[in-house]
């Protein structure tokens, strides 16, 4: 076995630290190289009407079970997925409660999957920049239950560094994806290989990649992405703007 899942886990571990990075250290050359990539890239600028905001608890009354919540995260591993996919977007979630004060987003990320408020998972976006999607078919009160009970299943996996498809971890836009294709029949975003994802967009750069996979991309590996979420044909949008967190 042994071997290959041996250095797979010892490269997810490894790239876990290349997050924590990210997640806890405030990178200077990271930082510089993210903001040359944003401001060249005029993608990330012309996505949305800055005139859409909207307070955190009132985007939240207007959400429901199984509703889709794409963020733009500040940390540097998410803005290269960002740019690898050509999209604002790098990060995803999915609602599974809205009985609280304010909606509840599960969502795969490091180290684990966990539920959050929705305050909180915006509060990771830059500037607040959130877009939401629901399905065009209307979920019954079982499939949200089954919603429910599917993200509750995948609580506590460990967030999957390789963004493969078919490992035994979870990724953000894989766990969205696993969990309403579980629960409503409907499997959301395109599923491609690391050579399709990275063959379309030349201005991505394989350098960050070959650092991120320890010199081996793995080209043939299957991934899905919160970019081909976001553009699915069977989502319509609920709200595609900037959310602000009241000051209590």
């Amino acid at each position: 076995m042994k071997k290959t899942s041996f250095f797979r886990k010892l490269r997810a571990l490894a790239s876990g630290f290349i997050l924590s990075c990210g997640l806890f250290c405030n990178l200077p050359v990271f930082a510089s190289e993210v903001n040359m990539i944003l401001t060249q890239w005029s993608g990330f600028h012309v996505t949305v009407d800055d005139t859409k905001h909207e307070t955190v608890s009132r985007l939240g009354k207007k959400m429901r079970v199984g509703d889709v919540v794409f963020i733009q995260n500040r940390i540097y591993p998410f803005q290269r997925v960002g740019v690898a996919t050509r999209s604002w977007t790098n990060h995803v979630g999915v609602v599974v409660d809205v009985s609280g004060e304010e909606p509840i987003v599960a969502e795969s990320t490091f180290p684990t999957a966990r539920r959050t408020t929705l305050s909180r998972f915006v509060g990771k976006s830059k500037a607040g920049r959130v877009a939401i999607s629901r399905l065009d078919k209307v979920l019954s009160e079982e499939e949200q239950r089954k919603i429910v009970d599917a993200s509750q299943k995948r609580l506590g996996i460990f967030y999957d560094t390789g963004f493969d498809l078919n490992s035994e971890n979870e990724f953000c836009s894989r766990f969205v994806r696993e969990i309403l294709a579980e629960s409503t029949g409907t499997a959301v975003g395109e599923v491609e290989t690391f050579a399709e994802l990275l063959s379309r967009n030349p201005e991505a750069g394989l350098g960050f990649w070959r650092l991120w996979f320890f010199g081996r991309i793995p080209w043939n590996r299957q991934t899905v992405t919160p970019a081909s979420l976001l553009r699915d044909p069977r989502f319509h949008t609920v709200f595609d703007g900037y959310a602000h967190i009241e000051k209590s």
